[in-house]
């Protein structure tokens, strides 16, 4: 699988551990920044690059991280047809994958283990999105976007 990652400064850490995971399963990575956990750099740079690799296909998928997840996870879902969910354990990470067809995981390196990260990334990879009533409700997610970029009141 193609894997975009990307971090600020606050993330860095989390996101070398994560990427390197990746690379040991097997994964094609592909890192968009930050290169450094010394430098203060804004996390919506990021978190867009790798929404941006997502939606053009470029990516089957994407990780993020920044100081609490937050951040990144808004900045990414900018991006129409993204969507992004900042994740705090196995269970939201496999809800994100399962209920809502999240294609972009984001964690807090301030805020959630590196164990508990990995074994919620883990969770987001191996989860499957469930059809049926979850197509209905992404499909009004997807349409939140077209209508944002339209200019259109929803």
């Amino acid at each position: 699988m193609r894997i975009a990652v990307g971090s600020d400064h606050a993330g860095f850490d989390m996101k070398v551990q994560l990427a390197g995971f990746l690379r040991a399963a097997g994964h094609d990575v592909t890192d968009v920044g930050t290169q450094s956990g010394d430098v203060t750099v804004d996390y919506p740079e990021f978190g867009v690059a790798v929404g941006r690799r997502v939606a053009a296909g470029l990516d089957d998928l994407g990780v993020c991280a920044c100081g609490s997840g937050i951040g990144i996870s808004i900045a990414a879902n900018k991006v129409p047809g993204v969507r992004a969910a900042a994740v705090h354990d196995v269970t939201t990470a496999a809800l994100a994958r399962r209920h809502n067809h999240a294609n972009v995981i984001c964690f807090g390196g301030r805020t959630t283990g590196t164990t508990t990260a990995l074994d919620a990334l883990t969770a987001f990879l191996a989860a499957e999105p469930e059809h049926g009533r979850h197509d209905r409700r992404v499909a009004m997610l997807d349409h939140l976007g077209t209508l944002a970029t339209s200019g259109e009141g929803g």
